[in-house]
């Protein structure tokens, strides 16, 4: 059953609302902290009316001691019975046989005689004397003899009594005060984060990113601002991303549009041979197979940006140099009215990375530069080694007309073309894509006006 209810309340820490949790551990602390005040406040005030009782207990001892020095075992003063009385004092032997006839009225416990035998200190305790409550003190008074005496405790006991009902009652307020500041607390604290779980909902629900979490304004920052600027800063990136992924997919439609229209006017034209000339079957194949091309292309281009890293298992250390040499050499037999211009530090230089994909990104790079190029005029590429604080750079420049200052913040957007491309092959995502897989390599590409005309692209690690 214990195990039931141990199992029971840990589900219940981790399931109940945190408002209601935080305002009954604030209730429970702060509880805790009046009731220990209290209980510690009772003792006090039992403890200082005790003392001032037994003070007087110890004067009239002494009092009764002067008065009567040597007395014989009996009752010296008093009468314990009544409240206004002084006093009680009685003397008691150490040895029974000595106890007078008849007894006194305090009761004589084994205690008092090893304090008449002088082998136990003077001590205090309560009693009961005729139904009421008393406190009495037994000493040394005589050889042989003891000394008790007793006082009335009832304005004691009901003062003790009176603390303890306001004490309670303090208590009682005080846990009431604990559980509305904790529910204050809780839902005052709290507030940030309820705002935040209403609008994570309602985009659930909406799937609408540009909802935000209002702010306090500035100065008045803490932790749950701080938690909210970090969940309206995800919703910023979010909404970005949501606004890529419609834009690319309008993009990637639109650019689909015209080839695969093209596509099928030649099928169906084709489905028709009959009805063509050799010369016109062969042109008809010849421009479906280049559309097919040209839409296999795109689309895997389109494949490799869904990619958002480099695949681990993949990464090698890959010598900068020979890739260069390699890539150019390939760019030289797809574009040989260009020459390229390839210089390469005579030390290694390796950086790692995926090999195929950095291939990727300067063929793009060097295709981009060969159909800017007028004829005859070289494309520039330039490979220079780090320098301490900074990774390897690689530079490819054309000599073509540049990039205008309006297109040079879009040249990396996909599927952005510039007016004097759009009559150049190609479908706007090269760039795109060559800017993506040098941030998967932790390197930077930047486009940038060349001194004396064209563009310059630098790659950085």
């Amino acid at each position: 059953m214990s195990g039931g209810r141990r199992r029971l309340g840990r589900v219940w820490r981790r399931r109940g609302p945190l408002r209601t949790r935080l305002a009954l551990s604030v209730t429970a602390a702060v509880a805790l902290v009046a009731v220990g005040v209290c209980a510690a406040a009772y003792l006090v005030v039992r403890s200082a009316l005790y003392e001032q009782l037994d003070l007087s207990l110890t004067q009239s001892a002494r009092l009764a001691a002067q008065r009567n020095p040597g007395a014989a075992p009996g009752t010296l003063a008093g009468e314990c019975r009544f409240l206004a009385a002084p006093a009680c004092a009685e003397v008691v032997p150490a040895d029974p046989a000595d106890d007078p006839r008849p007894p006194g009225q305090l009761p004589v416990a084994p205690a008092a005689r090893k304090v008449a035998e002088g082998t136990k200190s003077p001590y205090y305790t309560n009693i009961t004397v005729a139904g009421h409550p008393a406190r009495m003190l037994t000493t040394d008074y005589a050889k042989g003899r003891a000394l008790q005496v007793a006082l009335r405790a009832d304005t004691v006991e009901d003062g003790i009594e009176e603390a303890a009902r306001w004490l309670v009652l303090t208590a009682a307020a005080g846990v009431l005060l604990a559980a509305f500041l904790g529910y204050w607390v809780s839902r005052t604290g709290l507030a940030p984060v309820a705002r935040l779980t209403a609008t994570a909902e309602r985009i659930a629900a909406t799937r609408d990113a540009r909802h935000r979490i209002e702010l306090p304004p500035p100065g008045r920052e803490d932790e749950i601002t701080r938690l909210a600027t970090s969940f309206n800063t995800m919703l910023g990136e979010l909404e970005q991303s949501v606004a890529a992924q419609r834009q690319l997919v309008a993009d990637a439609s639109h650019e689909l549009r015209t080839p695969l229209t093209a596509l099928r006017t030649n099928a169906e034209l084709l489905a028709r041979a009959d009805r063509l000339t050799p010369d016109q079957r062969e042109r008809a194949s010849a421009a479906l197979g280049r559309q097919l091309r040209e839409v296999t292309g795109l689309v895997n281009d389109l494949i490799e940006l869904a990619r958002d890293e480099e695949p681990q298992p993949l990464v090698e250390q890959v010598r900068l140099g020979a890739l260069v040499e390699h890539c150019a050499q390939a760019a030289r037999t797809h574009w040989p009215a260009v020459p390229f211009h390839v210089r390469v530090p005579a030390e290694p230089v390796v950086v790692p990375g995926v090999p195929a994909r950095l291939s990727r990104l300067l063929g793009n790079l060097l295709d981009n530069a060969a159909k800017f190029s007028r004829d005859g005029l070289p494309v520039e590429v330039e490979l220079v080694a780090g320098v301490p604080g900074r990774g390897p750079e690689l530079t490819v420049r054309d000599h073509g007309p540049g990039i205008s200052p309006d297109d040079l913040p879009h040249v990396f957007d996909r599927f952005y073309r510039a007016g004097a491309a759009r009559a150049l092959p190609g479908s706007g995502l090269g760039l795109a894509m060559a800017r993506q897989i040098a941030r998967a390599h932790s390197a930077e590409l930047t486009a940038e006006q060349a001194p004396g005309g064209g563009a310059l692209f630098r790659l950085t690690f």
